[in-house]
């Protein structure tokens, strides 16, 4: 009896280990893959002056940078350490938003990001269609003229990890440069991440050094 229920106990340990591992695997494959554009999408072109609405946005002559963020994304999480370093080194030059799909998002997320930011919320995903944003996370870059400078990711690394594609940094410097947007490359522009504001994304506890 007692190797039947050894026996038993290790099939069940293997099989939820095996549960695990194909989750694991379907959502490295998801990540890796470019996220799918929705149906009824119409594509921003860079340059282009967003229809935004002006009563979410503080009154001031700097750029900003629009932050689309999932609570619910495990990439959006991933990429927690790389933004709030830019929000750092930027924030006297730049005003940082954060958009978020709900409200009961704001309280979740605010302490995370600091004073430096505003929370803004987008519930009909007006002002990420506005911006021509389909996933999560995305950076937005809106020049002092209001034009739509830079729209896409923020690095080729699912951990925002790799010094040589800081795409969203390399805009900014472009921008506060006064230079023309730089042309990074496919990787920079296809979005990779989550839908919008899917909330059935795998949930992962990750701690936010």
């Amino acid at each position: 009896m007692k190797v039947i229920k050894l026996i038993t106990v290790v099939l069940i340990f293997a099989a939820a280990l095996l549960s695990i591992g194909k989750i694991m695997w379907e959502q490295e494959l998801k990540y890796a893959s470019p996220t799918p554009v929705p149906e009824q999408y119409v594509p921003v072109p860079v340059h282009q002056k967003p229809d935004l609405d002006v009563g979410v946005f503080q009154k001031s002559d700097k750029p900003k940078h629009l932050h689309f963020y999932n609570p619910y994304c495990p990439c959006s999480k991933f990429n927690l350490p790389q933004f709030t370093s830019l929000v750092k080194k930027y924030s006297k030059k730049i005003d940082f938003y954060v958009v978020v799909p709900t409200e009961e998002d704001v309280e979740t997320i605010a302490a995370a990001f600091g004073q430096e930011v505003t929370v803004v919320t987008d519930p009909d995903e007006k002002l990420a269609k506005a911006c021509g944003v389909y996933a999560t996370p995305q950076a937005v870059l809106i020049d002092d003229e209001g034009k739509l400078y830079y729209r896409g990711n923020y690095n080729k690394s699912r951990y925002c990890t790799a010094a040589s594609s800081n795409y969203a940094q390399f805009a900014i410097d472009s921008l506060l440069a006064h230079k023309p947007a730089p042309h990074m490359g496919n990787l920079a522009i296809t979005a990779y991440g989550c839908e919008l504001s899917k909330k059935s994304w795998f949930s992962l506890n990750i701690d936010i050094p």
